[in-house]
């Protein structure tokens, strides 16, 4: 099998929302009319975002969920991808299993993939992603206010826990937590469908990918403001509960979460319990934004928890 069958194989799809889409030089989309284009592009490298060897369809899987999640950040709709791969050799069966993930995830959201690119080389994954919003309606990250509640969705800490685990940090995890953890870890969901019911509603949104206190102080430093939160109020899985105090800084900081964060007024709460209920998904107030700058993790007492790291830098060599 060469490149192009390759392709032909596994990557090419019928793409009814696009005018044209793998097989030409570029794809040709018709944005809806009334809604800007959002656009975002992500990168997987192995070793540095996921470990060899793991399991080509939760890579496929997790190669388009991260896209996923920044369209949900915005209160966009996903519409279109393309998808570059740098791979060491071509693998059929390691080809069949990506593309089962992917094209699995991107049904369920009616995202199209339109084009893309391959090549030899180390194992790298990079997917560019457009969606579509209703002009002057994205969430955006300057956009919250002193005074607003800060939510998050879902639980926190899972991911960065197997995470710890596997690099040989963390010992004793019962087996069911740990594969419960590695499912966060491999397998997120993006939280697209919140994304949209926010419009309107949320001031400003940003997912947890590099940790909270991290992704929640880029809506501080882009709003001019700053923002305090409860540890106690952060919410994770019932093992690291029992456990919140020693693990502090993987359910505030860990990372790999995908879940959504976001401000919205105190007059919001009972509509947001609403949509709450209506996905079936959790959404935890977690503390406020503040005249000032910067994020505080408040402890028992109100005291400050100082956590060496705030989130994940890809730079960082530690």
């Amino acid at each position: 099998m060469n490149e192009f069958e390759l392709i032909r194989r596994h990557f090419t799809r019928v793409a009814p929302s696009a005018e044209l889409g793998v097989g030409d030089d570029a794809a040709i989309v018709r944005p809806t009319p009334g809604c800007e284009m959002h656009v975002s592009v992500d990168m997987l490298v192995e070793n540095r975002h996921f470990f060899a060897g793991m399991d080509p369809a939760a890579l496929g899987h997790k190669t388009l969920a991260v896209n996923l999640s920044d369209m949900a950040a915005m209160g966009a709709t996903p519409r279109w991808v393309v998808l570059a791969l740098a791979l060491p050799e071509i693998n059929p069966a390691w080809a069949a299993g990506f593309a089962e993930g992917f094209f699995g995830l991107a049904q369920r959201f009616g995202v199209d993939l339109i084009g893309g690119d391959t090549t030899r080389g180390p194992l790298a994954l990079s997917v560019t992603i457009m969606g579509e919003a209703p002009a002057g309606e994205a969430l955006r990250r300057t956009a919250a206010k002193a005074g607003d509640d800060i939510w998050v969705s879902g639980t926190l800490g899972e991911a960065a826990l197997a995470l710890a685990v596997r690099l040989g940090q963390i010992g004793d995890v019962p087996e069911d937590v740990l594969a419960a953890c590695t499912t966060r870890l491999e397998r997120p969901e993006p939280r697209v469908m919140l994304g949209l019911a926010l419009r309107g509603i949320a001031h400003a949104a940003i997912d947890v990918s590099d940790g909270l206190l991290a992704d929640l102080g880029h809506i501080a430093a882009a709003s001019g403001i700053g923002a305090e939160i409860e540890l106690t109020a952060l919410p994770t899985h019932p093992w690291l509960d029992l456990r919140r105090e020693n693990h502090a800084a993987l359910i505030a900081a860990g990372g790999d979460d995908y879940e959504l964060c976001f401000t919205a007024p105190a007059s919001a709460r009972q509509i947001l319990s609403m949509i709450s209920q209506a996905l079936a998904l959790p959404l935890s107030r977690i503390g406020c934004m503040t005249h000032g700058a910067g994020v505080r993790l408040l402890g028992c007492g109100g005291r400050e928890h100082v956590l060496n790291k705030k989130g994940y830098d890809h730079f960082d060599q530690a």
